[in-house]
C-alpha cells in the first residue's frame, strides 16, 4: 500500500509563512483528517503534496521516493488526486465524459459507476443538469477512475446540505478501505473524525494536535483547545 509522508514542510505566501514545519504520514486503506479553524493553512498544505503551491521547506515522499521537485502534472501522474474546493466538473460534458476524462477503458467507467450506483440514471445527462450532490459524486468517480494512491479531498462540504454530505462519506471509506491513502479536510469536524483513523489540527499555521481521531472526537476540551493552538 501507499505511504505519504510530510517531514517539517512549511510553505510561503508573500512576507511569510502560512504553514510551518508539519509532520505527517497517511498509508494506503487509511483517511486522515486534516482539521482546524479557517484560515489555519490547511488548503495550502494540501496543496504543497499535489504541487498547486510550492513548499519553501521540508520533505513530501510518496513510497519513500522524493517528490519535492516534480511538476503538479507529474505528481497527478505518479497517482497523487487532489479534489479541490468547489464541484470542479465540466457541466456542458455528460456524466459519462465527466469520469471517461480519468477512466482509461470500460471497465474501468464500469468500476467507477459501481461506487455510485445513483449516477447510472443520468450516465448520458450532462453534469450541469445535476444536482450539486450528485455533482460532487462525478468528481470522486472521476478520482476513484483515475486509481490514486494518494487522494487529497479539501472541503468536500462546501455548498452541499449537511444531509447530502453524509451520504457521500461512506464512498470516500470505501475508496480508501480499495488502498488508498486518503487526506481529508472538512469544515465537519466531528464527522471527519468520524470516518478517519488518526488526525491533526493545524492552528495558525503549526500543528497544535496529532493523535488518534476516535481520542480527539471524544474529547471536546481537547478539541477548543487543539483549535485555539493549545
Amino acid at each position: 500500500m501507499s505511504e505519504l509522508v510530510l517531514d517539517a514542510v512549511s510553505v510561503s505566501r508573500g512576507a511569510g509563512a502560512v504553514i510551518s514545519d508539519v509532520s505527517l504520514r497517511v498509508e494506503g486503506g487509511e483517511v486522515l483528517a486534516l482539521v482546524g479553524p479557517n484560515g489555519a493553512g490547511k488548503t495550502s498544505l494540501i496543496e504543497s503534496i499535489s504541487g498547486v503551491t510550492p513548499h519553501s521547506a521540508g520533505s513530501i515522499t510518496l513510497d519513500g521516493e522524493p517528490i519535492d521537485r516534480l511538476s503538479r502534472v507529474a505528481r497527478s501522474r505518479s497517482g497523487i488526486v487532489h479534489i479541490e474546493q468547489g464541484r470542479a466538473v465540466f457541466p456542458s460534458l455528460t456524466v459519462r465524459e465527466n469520469i471517461s476524462l480519468t477512466a482509461r477503458t470500460p471497465g474501468e467507467l464500469d468500476a467507477a459507476l459501481a461506487q455510485f450506483p445513483e449516477l447510472e440514471k443520468r450516465i448520458d445527462s450532462p453534469t450541469a443538469l445535476l444536482s450539486g450532490g450528485e455533482q460532487q459524486m462525478v468528481v470522486l468517480a472521476r478520482a476513484f477512475a483515475a486509481k490514486p494512491r494518494v487522494l487529497l479531498i479539501d472541503e468536500m462540504s462546501l455548498g452541499l446540505a449537511p444531509v447530502v454530505f453524509l451520504r457521500l462519506m461512506p464512498i470516500v471509506k470505501s475508496i480508501a478501505d480499495s488502498g488508498v491513502a486518503v487526506l481529508l479536510v472538512e469544515q465537519f469536524t466531528q464527522v471527519a473524525l468520524g470516518l478517519a483513523r488518526e488526525a491533526v489540527v493545524v492552528a495558525g499555521g503549526r500543528v497544535s494536535f496529532q493523535g488518534t481521531a476516535a481520542e480527539l472526537g471524544a474529547d471536546p476540551a481537547l478539541l477548543h483547545r487543539a483549535y485555539l493552538g493549545g
